[in-house]
């Protein structure tokens, strides 16, 4: 039986793949931006304000945004911003942005003099059922209240993809930041 290794979170699952599973087609009925759409929707951040980005995971998605945003910081003539990276993805943020030398540890989210702008790509998750901006900020700074949305999980089998009641542990508790969030779907 063939098997399929996903990145599911920080780790690795192997699926088993059985015929019966093959035929179904599963559609996130969203729809894609083109380049156009995407600078255009970019280009509603205020840049003239002092700004730092904080990256939150690695991926071509999250690369491809922070180019364009750094194209904007180039166009208006504007020295381009810190970014920040938790210390286990700092490397590979140094690595896939070579020319940018002002990167550093993200430690806390309430220390900083700059508009904090969170750049992430949202991803399944078995607790909360997407892993979001909002869940990461639970998950590193609200450890008093991710044992209230371990609480609430129904049943102990996860639920990724699924509106799930702990879920709204994670919105509430970003909600009490004064940051701004780009959150990446991508395919």
């Amino acid at each position: 039986m063939p098997e399929i290794w996903l990145n599911y979170g920080s780790t690795d699952v192997v699926l088993d793949i059985k015929a019966e599973n093959l035929e179904e087609k599963i559609d996130a009925g969203g729809k894609t931006l083109s380049d156009s759409e995407i600078e255009s929707k970019l280009g509603s951040l205020d840049i003239s304000k002092p700004t730092e980005f904080v990256v939150l995971n690695t991926s071509e998605s999250v690369r491809k945004t922070l180019s364009i945003l750094f194209e904007r910081y180039e166009q208006k003539s504007i020295p381009k911003p810190p970014i920040l990276a938790d210390r286990k993805i700092m490397n590979i943020v140094k690595n896939y942005l070579p020319e940018h030398n002002s990167i550093s540890e993200f430690s806390n989210v309430e220390n900083s003099n700059s508009k904090l702008v969170f750049i992430g790509e949202m991803e399944f998750d078995g607790l909360f059922g997407y892993e979001t901006i909002s869940t990461r900020l639970l998950k590193k700074f609200g450890t008093e209240l991710m044992l209230s949305a371990y609480e609430k999980r129904k049943g102990d089998l996860p639920s990724p993809g699924q509106d799930v009641e702990n879920f709204q542990i994670a919105k509430k508790f970003s909600e009490k930041f004064d940051i701004l969030a780009i959150e990446i779907i991508a395919n």
